[in-house]
């Protein structure tokens, strides 16, 4: 029987389960979260509307609850949990599926004034990631700038603009909730340093932004026309064009007079956040142009947009795990068709799927193949990496160890309490426990 422990109960660990059980009938897998809660960013990266996105944690559940898989929450690999070399010393093999944890970084002077967040500080707050220490982001902001043009900025800019009224149905924790309530924002700008026909959101995203209540769409006509590729629309592929023409048809609209407005804005690049009474209060940017090669030049013209709020979207990134090698200039862990690489060999025994293998791109979707090549290389390896004998089970030895993991009852356990709370904030569906204390609580059954 061979025995592997996934660390990660994202997507890319759960195709990863998936595909071990589909291809190895003799195979028992457990999944490993420093989470209580299983599922990754489907759960704790996906924005509170998405709804049907977030209906994919149906099918990683089937995954979970396979008699061969088993979830092991609250099990934080490295210092105080079980190291790297003891998983090796439990598991036959194991597979590191843990993401990208940390966000890019724009490196220009103001960026740490107060106002000033990551996105994905941001999604961790109204997700409720119980991580999630920042508050106060909306509190006292009339205008938002959003750095970057990538599914999540639009993600946040939608948050930002969303009613309290939509977002009352969703799990969005109940504090986040009242905060955007008392939101007085009226203006977000989202903001890109190349053309529109650069952008990385999909068009089904920028889309919706056309659709919420009560805000309308702005796009600067002129901006559109600095672009090479919105001159023929032709020469673009599908997804590219697609999105230039919903970006067209707004830039066509008169002014609606909504009490919300979403302005799209290209070719600019941030140089400076500006203080006003010790918090930014305005974002300073350089107008690009188009370089002929695919990038953009500074061409000595400023401008600045007001903002008490600044997200930066402008990237996730992979960081160093305890016990592994890692290449920190792209922020992965060094492989070959998922094999760990130490010191220009492969280590049987040991391997990576998802972003701390490829980094962070892709859709979720793309985790499913990648998963299935990882594990297509560790079963080839298989005959070496059962070589060893097992002594027992590695969840009683955890035990042993002081570690106690939630299982999958805790997990359902979570989910009882969530939907209890929901029911008692009469919000009609579930409502997310917001920090580690709840969540533990629940899944040990002393949850009030």
């Amino acid at each position: 029987m061979l025995r592997v422990a996934v660390v990660g109960s994202g997507p890319s660990g759960v195709y990863t389960a998936q595909s071990l059980v589909q291809l190895e009938p003799e195979v028992l897998v457990d999944v490993l979260d420093r989470l209580p809660c299983p599922y990754g960013l489907v759960r704790y990266g996906v924005a509170p509307d998405h709804e049907k996105i977030k209906s994919l944690q149906n099918n990683l559940r089937a995954v979970l609850e396979h008699g061969r898989v088993r979830f092991l929450g609250g099990v934080l690999v490295g210092p105080g949990g079980p190291s790297a070399a003891r998983l090796r010393e439990l598991y036959d093999a194991v597979v590191y599926c843990v993401g990208a944890a940390t966000d890019r970084h724009l490196g220009i002077p103001g960026e740490e004034l107060p106002g000033s967040w990551s996105a994905t500080e941001f999604v961790s707050w109204y997700s409720a990631h119980p991580d999630s220490t920042a508050d106060g982001f909306v509190l006292g902001a009339r205008s938002a700038v959003v750095i970057g043009v990538g599914n999540v900025a639009v993600d946040v800019t939608r948050m930002l603009a969303r009613g309290a009224a939509e977002l009352s149905r969703t799990d969005i924790p109940q504090a986040a909730l009242a905060a955007l309530a008392a939101s007085g924002i009226t203006d977000v700008h989202m903001v890109g340093r190349r053309g529109p026909s650069q952008a990385r959101f999909t068009t089904k995203e920028l889309r919706e932004l056309g659709s919420l209540p009560d805000t309308e769409v702005t796009v600067d006509q002129a901006e559109l026309a600095l672009d090479p590729g919105c001159l023929d629309l032709s020469a673009l592929p599908g997804a590219q064009r697609r999105n230039v023409e919903a970006l067209r048809n707004w830039s066509a609209l008169p002014p609606q007079g909504a009490p919300r407005r979403i302005h799209l804005r290209f070719f600019l690049r941030p140089v400076q956040l500006l203080a006003e009474t010790g918090r930014v209060g305005a974002v300073r940017f350089e107008r690009t142009a188009p370089d002929g090669r695919g990038g953009v030049v500074g061409t000595g013209r400023f401008e600045e947009i007001e903002a008490q709020l600044v997200l930066r979207s402008v990237g996730y990134r992979g960081v160093p795990l305890d016990g592994l090698p890692f290449d920190t200039e792209l922020g992965t862990v060094p492989h070959r068709a998922g094999r760990v690489v130490r010191e220009g060999r492969t280590v049987p025994g040991e391997y990576v799927a998802g972003w701390i293998k490829r980094g962070p791109t892709g859709v979720i979707g793309t985790n499913r193949p990648d998963a299935k090549e990882t594990v297509t290389s560790l079963l080839a390896d298989a005959s070496t990496v059962v070589a060893k004998e097992l002594s027992e089970d590695p969840l009683a030895v955890l035990r042993a160890e002081g570690i106690e993991p939630v299982e999958w009852a805790g997990w359902e356990a979570i989910e009882r309490a969530e939907a209890e709370l929901g029911a008692s904030l009469g919000r009609g569906g579930v409502v997310k426990l917001p920090d580690w204390d709840a969540l533990l609580a629940a899944a040990r059954g002393t949850h009030p």
